[in-house]
């Protein structure tokens, strides 16, 4: 049986010993002795299958074991992340999520519950289009300009709108947001702002 830890940042400019502290303290804590990490910088905005990542997801085995900070560094989107779930699973393999304590495993309660949070997500994906949708039907009912404000400046964060509004509208923080999209929280809070995402 084997262990990876996989450890991604987005950018040059972040570090990841902090990642790697948090997982090889959780790896001690629990005796799951010798661990292969492997690190890579990438956004999570590419696709897992291209990334270092894949090449773990291959190679494990029955019985071998997933490390990851949080759910985060696996992929930005939902369904990306319960994909990745539903295959180690169906390999017989843990996935440890470091920072909420779940481990999901080859069991009754871990299918429900990737079950659930995949039609969740699904669900939550219908209700943001079907809200954007009333919400702009509104805007040009009340005779408001629609699209980006005028003279507004397109963002790397325009392709993560209904992600982020679906985090605004659960009541997440402008400062967890900003830290789940690696960005800054004064760029979040102006997405935010001159986006109108917060009507």
């Amino acid at each position: 049986m084997a262990t990876y830890a996989y450890i991604r940042v987005s950018t040059d400019k972040q570090d990841a010993k902090n990642q790697t502290y948090t997982v090889s303290s959780y790896i001690s804590d629990r005796n799951l002795g010798a661990t292969t990490y492997v690190e890579e910088t990438v956004s999570g905005k590419k696709p897992w299958r291209t990334r270092k990542l894949a090449e773990i997801i291959e190679n494990l085995q029955s019985g071998d074991k997933l490390i990851v900070t949080e759910m985060s560094r696996l992929g930005r989107s939902m369904l990306e992340v319960f994909e990745i779930f539903s295959i180690c699973i169906a390999k017989d393999v843990e996935v440890h999520i470091v920072k909420n304590g779940h481990i999901l495993k080859n069991d009754i309660n871990s299918k429900v519950m990737t079950f659930a949070f995949s039609l969740a997500s699904e669900l939550e994906r219908e209700l943001i289009s079907s809200r954007t949708k009333e919400a702009l039907a509104r805007r040009k009912a009340e005779g408001k300009r629609l699209g980006r404000p005028k003279g507004s400046q397109s963002s790397k964060l325009d392709s993560k709108t209904q992600e982020i509004l679906a985090f605004h509208k659960k009541g997440v923080n402008t400062s967890a947001i900003a830290k789940i999209f690696d960005v800054s929280q004064t760029a979040m809070r102006h997405f935010i702002k001159s986006r109108h995402l917060d009507l």
